[in-house]
């Protein structure tokens, strides 16, 4: 997938990813060694876009599997088309053995795949995105061991499936809860932080050239100060773009405390992070709302 570590860092920096050497480096031991790579950290800054951006710099499509609680193995790999399976067995010729109207309906025409299974079966490029696996329940964790430790899955009805082109594999967790040793061990590990003011800067410059860079400075040093603060939420990378392109629209050439009082909530989504910050901030709370 790459050639190098300054590979990676150069074609996700194309499609609008800057990445840190210890990033690049990982991404390309990943995709070199054939190894998952599990990215932890805070939300919202950037492991999901990892895994995005690696798709695109790769032209490889993007398998996502989106974890929650209570997400078992039908919505993970796979499950039957009851209702066509029925609707085949109640037009099936009356003189049809048992065995026959098995073999019948459990066939790769029935097979409804989920991600992990659409993954291993892909012959083109493929990335495999797991998200924010901390939140499903250890079974699934123990699921995923099985399938990525040999890139295979066995369906009783129809034997093995062994994936003949190995998918780049990204799993995500905001480190709800600790992931299991047995999952780390199959996986490169790598941690991502928010970014440094000055990487911020360029990313909001990357992402939103038309805005001025004195601008841009003013907005993530602000956004740093709000981190630091003692937040239910933090705003995330994405945010900081979002904000750059809310100040664009505005056509505000200068953040002042006006500015930044009446365009906080775009950054900050809980009313008691809204009064902190504001008064953190010396703005007053006026234009927060009741």
């Amino acid at each position: 997938m790459f050639a190098s570590p300054d590979d990676v860092a150069r074609e996700l920096g194309s499609v609008g990813y800057l990445t840190d050497t210890a990033t690049a480096t990982t991404v390309y031991l990943a995709a070199t060694l054939e190894r998952p790579l599990l990215v932890e950290g805070p939300a919202g800054v950037g492991k999901t876009e990892l895994a995005k951006a690696v798709a695109v710099a790769t032209s490889a499509e993007l398998v996502r599997l989106q974890c929650y609680e209570g997400l078992d193995e039908a919505r993970a790999l796979y499950e039957w088309n009851y209702k066509k399976q029925l609707l085949r067995i109640q037009a099936a010729s009356p003189d049809h053995s048992c065995e026959e109207t098995h073999d019948d309906i459990f066939t790769d025409e029935f097979l409804l795949t989920r991600p992990l299974l659409t993954a291993i079966r892909r012959t083109d490029p493929t990335v495999l995105l797991i998200d924010e696996a901390d939140k499903t329940d250890v079974e699934v964790e123990a699921m995923l061991l099985e399938v990525l430790a040999e890139f295979q899955v066995t369906i009783p009805e129809l034997g093995t499936v062994v994936a003949t082109r190995r998918p780049f594999v990204v799993i995500t967790s905001n480190a709800t809860r600790e992931l299991s040793e047995a999952l780390k061990r199959r996986c490169l590990y790598l941690y991502l932080d928010y970014p440094s003011a000055e990487r911020e800067r360029d990313i909001v410059l990357s992402r939103v050239p038309e805005i001025e860079q004195g601008l841009a400075e003013q907005l993530v040093q602000v956004v740093a100060t709000l981190r630091a603060l003692e937040l239910k939420k933090a705003p995330a990378v994405s945010e900081t773009i979002d904000w750059a392109r809310t100040l664009l629209a505005l056509g505000v050439g200068e953040l002042d405390d006006a500015t930044t009082a009446s365009t906080l909530n775009v950054v900050l989504k809980h009313r008691t992070d809204l009064v902190r910050a504001a008064k953190e901030l010396g703005l007053g709370t006026a234009g927060l709302g009741s």
